[in-house]
């Protein structure tokens, strides 16, 4: 595998901390593998740019043109993850873990244009806006739009636009799990319904759920970075009268009953809220978790059987699964 430096000019007059970005060409079924080894090595920021999502959406009728043909690349198919690393007395050695480990995985044996990787110095501005240029305003579903604050976007028909600046924090609304959480709190909220979002991130599906007539919701998260995200595109999006943000620990902290309780997690995750879920819905509430990998399905099932719970929906993207369920009707006290 070719590894490739660039070294990029100091820029005068300005004192911004320097990394290292590490950029992998790979596939979409290898860019999980590829990323856990960045994780591994304490990488202090990732982005996955994948030419094919962008593809995928300038085939919409109604946005194809909010996307700028120059952002695909016609002489590449696959994805590139960019990782990036602070300045540190093991960063040579760092990388060069990243090339061992990243040459173990089967998809870089047959294909040469799939194994470079360049590393670069960069400044942490650069990386911080460089993922902008790809998050575009997107329809979700049949009425939302996610629309980026720094983005145009001509409203149609009956569309309700959410303004999202996620910085660092997860949600922005074009992963598959955040796609089909949404989809699934379009067809579920009812007016003046009250919602539980475990694990707010950006803070996204709390707004959404507003969006769409909540009277009342709580979104929860342990993360500061997610919380100072998710309170400031609640005040973009003019809801706070109706969200709250909590900093907790799933279901610690939060008191009453929801219509709808949304999570959208990891398998493992999901199953834990599984055990004590039933104490925060209502009679006929709705427990929306997304984040499950489809090999993982089957221990969601058997888990939520168990705990009293019975799965009305479930939808798949790709690998992805997001259900909804209820309480199961033995489980019921009238």
């Amino acid at each position: 595998m070719d590894i490739i430096r660039e070294d990029l000019s100091v820029i005068k007059g300005c004192e911004m901390m320097k990394w290292t970005e590490v950029q992998i060409k790979t596939t979409t079924e290898a860019q999980e593998a590829v990323s856990n080894i960045l994780y591994d090595l304490g990488v202090g920021g990732l982005s996955i740019e994948d030419p094919q999502d962008v593809l995928d959406f300038m085939k919409s009728d109604e946005d194809w043109d909010y996307i700028d043909p120059s952002l695909i690349k016609d002489d590449f198919e696959g994805v590139i993850i960019k990782g990036y690393f602070p300045e540190s007395e093991d960063l040579i050695d760092k990388i060069e873990l990243i090339r061992q480990n990243i040459e173990k995985i089967p998809q870089y044996n047959s294909d040469k244009i799939l194994g470079e990787m360049t590393v670069t110095e960069v400044y942490e501005k650069d990386w911080e806006d460089a993922w902008k240029k790809y998050y575009k305003p997107k329809k979700i579903g049949e009425k939302i739009v996610i629309k980026p604050t720094w983005e145009e976007y001509k409203k149609q028909g009956h569309d309700i636009v959410v303004e999202m600046d996620p910085g660092m924090a997860f949600g922005t609304g074009t992963h598959e799990t955040t796609i089909m959480c949404v989809k699934m709190l379009e067809k579920h909220i009812k007016k003046d319904c009250k919602v539980f979002d475990i694990g707010c991130g950006s803070g996204i599906l709390s707004i959404v759920s507003a969006k769409l007539g909540a009277s009342k919701v709580i979104g929860v998260d342990l993360d500061e970075v997610s919380i100072e995200s998710s309170n400031n595109n609640i005040l973009l999006n003019n809801v706070e009268n109706i969200v709250e943000i909590k900093k907790g620990n799933l279901l610690d902290g939060i008191n009453g009953n929801a219509d709808i309780i949304v999570a959208n997690i990891v398998a493992e995750v999901v199953v834990t809220l599984s055990e004590t879920i039933k104490d925060y819905l209502s009679k006929d509430g709705i427990f929306v978790a997304s984040g499950i990998i489809g090999e993982k399905m089957e221990y969601v099932e058997k888990n939520f059987k168990k705990n009293g719970l019975e799965i009305i929906e479930t939808e798949k993207t790709n690998d992805w699964i997001c259900i909804a369920a209820k309480i199961g009707k033995d489980e019921i006290i009238e």
